[in-house]
Formats: C-alpha cells, structure tokens, sequence
C-alpha cells in the first residue's frame, strides 16, 4: 500500500493572499498610535538645588514633599529626592515645584496637632 502525502494546515500567520491595501512606506510602524512629548522638559527646573524643599507634581508620589538629594543633568534633568515617608524617587526636575520655608500639611489621616499620629 501506497502512503499518502501529508498535507498540513497553513499558519494562522500565513500573509499569502491576503486582500487588503498595500502598506504604505510613509505610515509609522505605531499603528496610528501617537505620542506627546514634553519639550519644556529639556530646559528642566533651574530653580531646584540640592538640598531644597519640593514638592512632587506627578508620578507614584504626587503632592508629597520631599528633600532634593542629588540632581542628575542630561537632556532631560532629573533629581533623586526622598519624600518624608522616607521613599526615594527619581523625577524629572520639571516635576517638583519648590515649596519654600512654609509649612508641609500632614498626610491625610493625622491630627495636626499630634506629633505620635495617634487619634483620641
């Protein structure tokens, strides 16, 4: 008996014959997704300096204070800073607004007047 030739399915990834438009050369690969790049960002925060109060504008701890510990130039700027928590972030300097000699507000949730945290 003879065997007979094995034939196997095309790959759902198979390109031949398939309809449809000719890709343009001009179009980017992204698929028609956009993206928004901040240009003031190159210039940075000149007024931030080692050291100084500021207060973080966006990202994982917006709205917290923190310490300015080291700064990084570059085509983007960027400074290490640690909120009062005790967290250390990597932001761009155009990120953290200073926030001077004036008082930090309490985290949600403690008294202001309760240096232990504790609520009676």
């Amino acid at each position: 008996m003879r065997r007979r030739k094995v034939t196997y399915p095309t790959p759902k990834t198979a390109t031949k014959g398939a309809a449809g438009r000719a890709a343009d050369p001009r179009t980017p690969g992204a698929g028609g997704r956009v993206v928004n790049i901040d240009l003031t960002a190159i210039h940075g925060g000149a007024q931030v300096r080692l050291g100084d109060r500021v207060r973080i504008m966006s990202g994982l701890y917006a709205g917290e204070a923190a310490v300015v510990e080291s700064l990084a130039g570059g085509l983007i700027p960027a400074a290490l800073v640690r909120t009062e928590a005790g967290r250390a972030r990597r932001a761009r300097t155009i990120d953290l607004q200073p926030v001077g000699s004036e008082p930090v507000a309490p985290p949600a949730g403690l008294a202001a007047n309760d240096p232990g945290g504790k609520t009676a």
